[in-house]
This record gives C-alpha cells, structure tokens and sequence, in this order.
C-alpha cells in the first residue's frame, strides 16, 4: 500500500521541514543556555550589606559611641595599623 499521493514533497515542503527544524535547535540551545544562567546566578551570594567599619562610622555620626570608643573598635577592625593621631 502506497502512503502519498501525488508526485511526493515539493519546495516549499522542504523549505518548511528546514525552518522548523532550525526552529526546534534553536530552541533546544536557547533552553540550555538560559539553564546554564540561570543555575550560574543561583549559586553566586548577592549582599547588601553594610561593612563593619561603615556601621562603625554610622554609629559614631549619630552618637551612639564617644571618640575614644571609636578608635579602640577601628583599631581592632584594622589590626591597629592606623596611628592614634586619625581620627
């Protein structure tokens, strides 16, 4: 038993069968890559937050702690490198 009829596929049936096929690619790669990303930017840690000596500087601009108080917590933030003449 004969499946087609007629003389078979003509050109615009192989013109359809190319572009879907290119289609159905490259989709399957825009898929991967787009996972790939994705899974990439899950892994990575985002933070916000403020640094140790920013809050130490925001402390002592609204008053919580005095001069003295400080320079003894950025003397021991920063190794005391610093001379006791900074403020």
């Amino acid at each position: 038993m004969m499946w087609w009829y007629g003389p078979g596929m003509n050109g615009w049936g192989y013109g359809l069968m190319t572009v879907s096929v290119v289609l159905f690619w490259a989709l399957i790669i825009f898929g991967i890559v787009a996972l790939a990303r994705y899974i990439g930017r899950v892994g990575q840690i985002t933070t916000d937050r403020p640094t140790p000596e920013i809050l130490l500087n925001e402390r002592f601009a609204r008053g919580e702690i005095d001069d003295e108080e400080y320079r003894r917590r950025r003397d021991v933030m920063t190794g005391g490198t610093r001379s006791r003449a900074d403020p």
